[in-house]
């Protein structure tokens, strides 16, 4: 019974030794919006904004039901119920600018500290959250409703809580 048992031991050991060798198609990854994602990409960013411009990176433009070679600029509306996204890509799916709106999302710490900090015992009621991207570069803005009493604020902060006019 032992003599069985070793040689069945060794003979399941030695049938794993024959492995196969598969050779696989080479997969050519491309990540044609990297520009976008790091001009809007910032750590703060609430979940469903970073999303939807995930989302905006990823989009396929060409093989989209739309897509024809006939033109150059194509403009594609994404949409949440908290905000939306306007992209214009070029005919090769590159994004060339966006207009971004989301509203009444939660504000990043600076900006939250920057208000706080400014108008002590004013409570934030709604804010705006702007995007515009164009050419590897974005310009983002906060557009936020204080309140005090019967007393309203209306204030505009850039994506590092740097107050501005």
């Amino acid at each position: 019974m032992r003599k069985l048992i070793l040689g069945l031991l060794i003979f399941g050991l030695t049938s794993q030794l024959n492995a196969q060798v598969i050779e696989l198609e080479a997969v050519e990854l491309t990540a044609v919006n990297y520009k976008y994602l790091n001009a809007v990409d910032s750590k703060e960013v609430p979940v469903p904004v970073k999303m939807l411009q995930q989302k905006v990176a990823e989009f396929d433009l060409k093989n989209a039901e739309f897509y024809t070679d006939e033109y150059d600029l194509y403009e594609v509306r994404f949409f949440i119920p908290e905000g939306k996204i306007l992209a214009a890509y070029n005919k090769d799916g590159v994004i060339i600018r966006t207009a971004e709106r989301f509203k009444n999302v939660k504000l990043p710490e600076m900006v939250r500290f920057a208000v706080a900090d400014r108008y002590p015992g004013w409570e934030i009621e709604k804010d705006v959250y702007r995007v515009d991207y164009y050419d590897g570069d974005s310009n983002r803005q906060w557009k936020v409703v204080l309140t005090k009493g019967d007393k309203k604020k209306r204030v505009k902060l850039d994506g590092y809580g740097k107050f501005l006019k």
